[in-house]
């Protein structure tokens, strides 16, 4: 089960997972996005896809989605939990910042996540397996520099963000600790910034030069390795882990 799974990096997951032979379910907000997502896959890659509607805000909407999600196999194996955002079209400057987005921001970024994990937690207990790869963010683990933002004009990143990111990795290593014993694997990736078409080139120069591999993430490329290593039995011994996949921002500041 995907998360977010119709783009970017979720579509990278479910890419990388259908290609390793699993049938997937992936969510979005949309029904239309996450079934034209599903119509994807199933013709590039032979896998069954169950499409959802899912607003992880919601915890009855995820009840109802991990309920269908599992019916559909009669289990649940791995949830890749990417399903958030960030600042989206409202202002991110905390002081200026409307306290509805702070606590939109939060419910989807990581009280959604919550639902997610205690949902489809509970069917792999009850399983003996499983693997939970939570998607956290660098922004939990420093202070953004916004300066390169200003220059850019851009919103920047806001501070409820990296909380609710920091929030992510709080609940994965103790919800690791929580299910480790009934053989269910939690693990979180943090990705550093990743190059898309909506960024300006200048900014994406920028972030490069304070990147140890002197460039951003690619969108297809540079997660997928992540998500299948923590999908799979190759990590059979690693829980409560933190996978830092940024080419060195992290590092270097």
């Amino acid at each position: 089960m995907i998360t977010g799974g119709a783009r970017h990096l979720g579509y990278d997951g479910a890419c990388v997972l259908a290609g390793a032979g699993a049938d997937l379910v992936i969510t979005s907000r949309t029904k239309s996005s996450a079934e034209e997502t599903a119509s994807k896959l199933r013709q590039t890659y032979g896998v069954d896809v169950l499409s959802l509607e899912l607003d992880q805000s919601s915890h009855g909407g995820v009840q109802a989605a991990v309920e269908l999600a599992q019916a559909w196999k009669g289990r649940l194996d791995i949830l890749l939990n990417n399903a958030g955002g960030g600042s989206g079209k409202s202002v991110a400057f905390l002081f200026d910042r409307d306290p509805r987005d702070i606590d939109s921001m939060i419910n989807v970024n990581l009280t959604g996540v919550i639902y997610c994990c205690r949902e489809v937690g509970r069917i792999m207990q009850r399983q003996g397996r499983g693997k939970i790869i939570n998607i956290a963010s660098i922004a939990a683990l420093l202070g953004r520099d916004r300066r390169m933002y200003e220059k850019h004009k851009m919103m920047g990143q806001p501070v409820d963000y990296a909380a609710a990111k920091a929030g992510v990795l709080g609940l994965t290593r103790d919800l690791a600790a929580l299910l480790a014993p009934s053989g269910v694997y939690v693990n979180a990736i943090s990705p550093g910034g990743f190059a898309r078409g909506d960024l300006p080139e200048s900014f994406i120069d920028d972030f490069a030069d304070g990147t140890a591999l002197g460039r951003m993430g690619r969108d297809g490329i540079d997660l997928k390795g992540a998500i299948l290593f923590l999908a799979s039995p190759a990590s059979d011994y690693v829980v409560g882990h933190n996978l830092v996949v940024d080419g060195g921002f992290e590092m270097w500041h």
